[in-house]
């Protein structure tokens, strides 16, 4: 590895009780040259405070405080201001293998993937189980990965954001940022115009992540209909885009359509968005 900058990017808000294992996560990495965005929404509980120390003790952590706007607008504020030639996201109240950021720098540079992709732990009490989808590590390309990830468009693996690792000059040449707006899916609609940028995605099928079930978490608020309604539009326009630039609609289009369906169906918000249902 060439000493490549990764930005790792922490939205906060109100998880006191949970932030100083994730932040130690990161700070125990086996790759150590990071930036760590710390973005703190608003919180009125002790994270601030949290993060402030955690500023104050490494140099690598900076935090950016902000009124309460939305995990999306934190998210939007940190890459504005990151430089790493890399991007790794992860929730306040979950925490990182020791060796995630290597193995998912090592993926990237030995493989060329724009994309890395990695299984996850899920812990929900006492209970910790592996998940993931695709079996095996290797490197796929982009129209073999839209081939897998419509097999289980609702699981979290192809959703969320903090199984993966992206190229910041990918996200930077689009200007790609998350719909501040967007009340369900914003990480799904933002993998889906990432995914239609790269060439190669790279698979790690080690889990790199924990990520801790609970209640009351950064997306865990039902959105008013209305708002909900246009998100799922909007996903099914990126999903046909998508597959429409790989010459896969007509192929998969019954599975699009499907998925939507059952998507319109549900008044809640369905398993896309981390922190809520399950991811199977």
């Amino acid at each position: 590895m060439d000493g490549a900058l990764v930005s790792i990017i922490v939205p906060v808000y109100n998880v006191a009780p949970y932030l100083e294992r994730c932040l130690d996560s990161i700070r125990a990495q086996t790759y150590p040259n990071l930036e760590v965005l710390l973005v703190n929404d608003g919180s009125d509980d002790a994270s601030a405070y949290i993060c402030r120390a955690y500023e104050r003790a490494d140099s690598r952590f900076r935090l950016i405080d902000k009124s309460n706007t939305g995990v999306s607008d934190s998210r939007n504020k940190a890459l504005d201001q990151a430089q790493g030639r890399f991007l790794q996201f992860a929730d306040g109240d979950d925490w990182l293998t020791p060796d995630a950021t290597e193995r998912f720098l090592h993926a990237a540079e030995s493989t060329g993937g724009d994309l890395v992709v990695s299984h996850f732990y899920r812990v929900a009490g006492e209970r910790m189980v592996s998940r993931g989808h695709i079996r095996g590590s290797g490197v796929l390309t982009r129209r073999e990965y839209a081939e897998q990830m419509m097999k289980a468009p609702a699981n979290y693996y192809y959703g969320v954001l903090w199984n993966k690792f992206y190229r910041r000059s990918i996200v930077e040449a689009a200007r790609l940022r998350f719909d501040p707006q967007a009340s369900w899916g914003e990480d799904f609609l933002f993998n889906l115009e990432y995914i239609e940028r790269t060439r190669l995605v790279a698979l790690v099928d080690k889990p790199l992540y924990y990520y801790f079930k609970r209640g009351g978490s950064l997306v865990g608020s039902q959105a008013n209909l209305r708002r909900t309604v246009r998100m799922k539009t909007d996903t099914f326009a990126y999903y046909k885009k998508l597959y429409q630039k790989l010459d896969l609609y007509d192929e998969q289009k019954a599975g699009i359509y499907r998925y939507l369906l059952s998507a319109a169906m549900d008044g809640a918000v369905p398993p896309l968005a981390p922190k809520l249902g399950d991811d199977e």
